[in-house]
C-alpha cells in the first residue's frame, strides 16, 4: 500500500526539492555585462578618506562600512557609477530588502545621506555629467537633495 500511494508523492517532493536545490546552487543570476561592471567596481578603491568631512559623515561612514561589508566587498559602492540621490535611494533600498544585510530604516536613512554627501564631493564630475543629461525637473530634484544633506551635515 505505501508504494503504491505514497511513493508518487514522494517521488515528486524529491524532484521539486532537487530542481529547486539545481537553480539556487547552479543558476547565477547576473548577466555577463553585470557581473563585468562588478568586477570592475571591485577592483578600485576600498576605502574612503572622510578626514575632511563634518563629523557626522565621519559616524556615517562607519555605518556605511560595517553594514555594507556583510554582503560585498566596500569597493563596490565606493567606485560604482552611482552619483544621483535617486541612484542611491534605489540602490539602498535594493540592500536593506537582501537577506542577511540587517539595514533597519534609520540605518539605511544615514548610508543614504553618507552616499548622497560622499557623492557631491568625491565623484563631482560624475554627478556633474549625470546633471548635464537630467531633465530640468530631475535637475531641481537632485540638487535639492544634494542640499538637503549638505545643510545637515555641513555646520
Amino acid at each position: 500500500m505505501f508504494i503504491k500511494s505514497k511513493f508518487p508523492f514522494i517521488l515528486g517532493l524529491t524532484a521539486l526539492a532537487l530542481g529547486v536545490a539545481s537553480v539556487a546552487w547552479g543558476a547565477d543570476p547576473l548577466d555577463a555585462e553585470t557581473k563585468a561592471r562588478i568586477e570592475r567596481f571591485e577592483k578600485g578603491a576600498t576605502t574612503i578618506n572622510v578626514s575632511n568631512y563634518p563629523q557626522g559623515m565621519k559616524d556615517n561612514y562607519e555605518l556605511f562600512a560595517q553594514k555594507c561589508t556583510q554582503c560585498h566587498k566596500l569597493s563596490r559602492p565606493i567606485n560604482s557609477d552611482y552619483a544621483l540621490p535617486d541612484e542611491w535611494s534605489r540602490y539602498v533600498k535594493r540592500m536593506m530588502h537582501k537577506p542577511g544585510s540587517d539595514i533597519g530604516r534609520d540605518e539605511a536613512k544615514t548610508i543614504y545621506e553618507f552616499l548622497v554627501y560622499d557623492s557631491s564631493i568625491r565623484k563631482k564630475a560624475m554627478v556633474n555629467a549625470k546633471l548635464a543629461k537630467a531633465t530640468a525637473a530631475e535637475k531641481a530634484e537632485a540638487e535639492a537633495k544634494i542640499k538637503e544633506v549638505h545643510e545637515k551635515y555641513d555646520k
